[in-house]
């Protein structure tokens, strides 16, 4: 499984989208900053509000891109799509 996902940040402005075989390990990995000079430990990016997944990873990662590319306002769209309240989806993965 390949995962696309979409974090934000505790005031919702700022987001983060990417793409992962491991998603609780990833998203870990930003909750704790594991790489000190990342965006999201820039700018504290660690709330999971959204993800999707599939097989194929040219798939999964063609989708991502086509995330990234979104405005903001389609981008949370998106998510309030599925997650109308930005709730934390990180610990519904275990």
């Amino acid at each position: 499984m390949y995962y696309v996902y979409i974090l934000i940040n505790k005031d919702n402005y700022r987001t983060y989208v990417g793409h992962t075989h491991d998603l609780a390990k990833r998203v870990w990995e930003h909750k704790n900053h594991v790489d000190p000079n990342s965006y999201t430990a820039k700018y504290n990016i660690t709330k999971l509000v959204y993800y999707e997944y599939g097989e194929d990873f040219y798939a999964t990662r063609t989708r991502e891109d086509q995330i990234k590319g979104y405005g903001r306002k389609k981008k949370f769209a998106l998510i309030e799509s599925k997650n109308p309240y930005f709730r934390e989806l990180y610990y519904d993965l275990f």
